[in-house]
């Protein structure tokens, strides 16, 4: 199920202080640059998932296990706040 990235700003919230949902997001595979909130977001499995809306390339990952928050951000070129 793909939702777009304002699905991801709960989570995103307990990372950052900021709202990162209006953030711009540069996808380091294709060079697409983007608001955060355009990216596409699936959360049908133990985390969620961000893919780039141009080339499909994940941006970043994020779950929960137990009290920590991972957070992966390998897809991610530049995250302009």
């Amino acid at each position: 199920m793909r939702l777009d990235g304002n699905a991801a700003g709960g989570m995103l919230t307990e990372v950052f202080a900021a709202d990162v949902t209006s953030a711009m997001c540069t996808c380091d595979h294709c060079g697409a640059t983007g608001a955060v909130a355009a990216a596409e977001a699936y959360m049908r499995g133990p985390g969620l998932v961000l893919r780039c809306p141009q080339c499909q390339n994940v941006l970043l990952r994020i779950v929960r296990i137990r009290e920590r928050l991972l957070l992966d951000t390998g897809g991610v070129r530049t995250l302009t706040m």
